[in-house]
């Protein structure tokens, strides 16, 4: 189980286990967030206190709704929009491991996609080499 939690203390979040590696994806959502994602199946991750919630104007049908602290304004995870639900069914959530102790996440890879270039279909490139935490 990894547990976090925003700046502030507001908002808890556990997740069932450990994620076998953690994205820090340069795309601008991802960047300007300030998350680093792993991505669990919305049944093993608990979500305690009332988060705000952000989804793109930029693009006609965004996949993902980004959800902070009201008060800190902690990126803590995002969820599937509506669209990508019924596209693909509630199979992920990403939860941001910036808001894990780092030595919860020791032995976890951390991995670099180039989700700038990434054209939404098939799999990622990566900027740069993976690397073990801790």
């Amino acid at each position: 189980m990894v547990k976090l939690s925003c700046l502030c203390g507001q908002i808890h979040i556990a997740t069932e286990k450990r994620p076998d590696y953690i994205h820090e994806c340069n795309c601008t959502l991802c960047s300007k967030s300030g998350a680093r994602w792993a991505y669990c199946h919305p049944s093993e991750v608990s979500v305690e206190g009332v988060t705000n919630t952000y989804s793109r104007q930029d693009k006609d049908d965004p996949a993902a709704e980004i959800h902070f602290c009201p008060t800190c304004g902690a990126t803590t995870h995002f969820t599937l929009t509506p669209g990508a639900v019924a596209k693909f069914g509630n199979s992920m959530m990403g939860v941001n491991m910036w808001l894990a102790d780092e030595k919860d996440l020791a032995g976890i890879e951390l991995r670099y996609p180039d989700g700038r270039s990434w054209s939404g279909a098939g799999d990622f490139s990566y900027v740069r080499e993976a690397r073990i935490l801790g």
